[in-house]
């Protein structure tokens, strides 16, 4: 007994990091703009992603995932998503799928904020808010961010809608405002996806052909899939990139040519490094902006205190200009 007792004590403990190292969590909660649907993105690696609703796709978050592993990074994914819905769709129908802690979760809105009133925020207010509370309430530690998506060109370029006739980053310009609004009112929501954001800045950098219904110009790719609505594998992944370093404060451009996910896509390198720049610049510009607003509340007199919740480290850059395009 001694002897056995001798050599248990003689084994080295692992050290107390090792011992309750976890990954970290990561939901998301949105519809076919999370999903990829579309495209390929859809369908890739479901097998590495959670999805809570067990309809086997893969999407954003799976790209998520790829990235992370790349940065040497461990995280859970998981998501729940479902087409053509809001966050009120989730709340009220499926929260009890998702109703627990995590650390951080991403919340993507309906495409236009409200199906019947396009470009109205009210329900994205609330819902948005109540879901935050209730992620909260199961880990006050939680880091709620809001995914702001991207102008639909069939809503610019085509008649009837209230971006019709206008520049094609109205749109992202009007749901980034949206969100960055909510974030503001609640101590629950830590901060503002740019995807929208990021999309605009491409096209207006000539990465991205701004006008899918006229033909996409040489050198450049579409964001956009076929129905000129939902994200094109290029589209999908500039989406992710912006998560991934929103989330992680990782640089997406240290991913670099050879990213996995980008070879298993067809991505071609060149544009996979383009589309990775675009992302670091737009994240390095909000985290400018936001540091801009904390300085000036921190002033002597100023009213209110610094709202710069979780602003993403990586080098700012030059700041995007509109495209010359019209519609």
């Amino acid at each position: 007994m001694r002897f056995l007792l001798a050599l248990l004590l003689c084994v080295p403990s692992l050290p107390a990091a090792a011992q309750t190292a976890r990954p970290r969590t990561i939901l998301f909660v949105g519809n076919s703009f999370t999903q990829g649907a579309l495209s390929a993105i859809r369908r890739y690696r479901p097998d590495t992603v959670t999805d809570l609703t067990r309809s086997g796709q893969g999407g954003v978050p799976a790209l998520f995932k790829v990235f992370a592993e790349q940065a040497k990074l461990a995280y859970a994914v998981s998501h729940a998503t479902q087409g053509g819905q809001s966050l009120g769709f989730h709340y009220d129908q499926r929260r009890g799928l998702f109703d627990r802690a995590w650390d951080v979760v991403v919340l993507q809105e309906y495409s236009t904020l409200d199906a019947d009133r396009p470009g109205d925020a009210s329900a994205y207010t609330r819902d948005a808010v109540r879901l935050a509370q209730m992620f909260s309430r199961a880990n006050p530690a939680v880091q709620v961010q809001l995914m702001a998506t991207w102008s639909r060109a069939d809503l610019t370029y085509r008649p009837g809608s209230p971006w019709s006739g206008k520049l094609v980053t109205a749109m992202a310009n009007d749901l980034a405002a949206a969100a960055r609004a909510i974030d503001a009112a609640s101590p629950e929501i830590d901060g503002v996806i740019p995807v929208g954001e990021a999309w605009s800045r491409a096209i207006a950098q000539r990465v991205a052909d701004s006008n899918p219904y006229d033909g996409i110009a040489f050198g450049q790719i579409d964001l956009w899939t076929h129905d000129q609505y939902h994200a094109s594998v290029h589209g999908a992944y500039l989406e992710a990139l912006v998560v991934f370093g929103k989330v992680t404060g990782v640089d997406p451009r240290t991913l670099g040519g050879q990213e996995r996910a980008a070879d298993d896509l067809g991505i071609a390198p060149a544009v996979a490094i383009a589309l990775q720049r675009v992302a670091a610049e737009q994240l390095a510009d909000q985290r400018a902006s936001r540091s801009s607003v904390a300085v000036k509340a921190e002033r002597p007199g100023s009213a209110g205190t610094s709202v710069a919740k979780n602003a993403t480290p990586v080098p700012r850059s030059r700041s995007i200009q509109s495209p010359e395009r019209r519609p």
